[in-house]
């Protein structure tokens, strides 16, 4: 059995946000066993695993990536969007822009800390659609 559905998650400032739960809800019921594919469809957001308890982390993490890209380098050309438009780009590049999760007794299969983050990389994001493949 393989079903597919799209969503949005709520729109989010620039950060390292948990959705597990958003996700949660959005998907249908799970199988018993199998995989869940989560894809979405920007370029200046991405999708992790990471800390699913302490907010210490995803702050950190948000630190650790305005280092990496920062805004208004001088050796930028694409600026079409501002200031946070190609860092956002680089970012979502080195996080990547989808997931594969185990799916175990009907429940995604994560581990006790983890839990899945939207990485939003712009400051003035829209809600982030996501197209869920879920296979089993």
């Amino acid at each position: 059995m393989i079903q597919q559905t799209e969503f949005k998650l709520i729109a989010r400032r620039r950060g390292f946000h948990l959705v597990t739960e958003e996700i949660r809800r959005a998907l249908p019921a799970l199988p018993k066993v199998g995989v869940l594919h989560l894809f979405i469809k920007h370029t200046s957001a991405g999708l992790s695993i990471n800390e699913n308890a302490d907010p210490d982390v995803r702050t950190d993490l948000n630190a650790l990536f305005d280092r990496l890209a920062p805004e208004r380098e001088s050796y930028y050309t694409h600026n079409d969007e501002g200031d946070d438009d190609m860092p956002a780009h680089a970012k979502s590049s080195l996080i990547g822009f989808s997931l594969t999760v185990p799916i175990t007794n009907g429940q995604l299969n994560l581990g006790i800390w983890q839990g899945i983050y939207l990485c939003e990389f712009r400051n003035h994001a829209s809600g982030r659609t996501i197209v869920a493949t879920i296979i089993g």
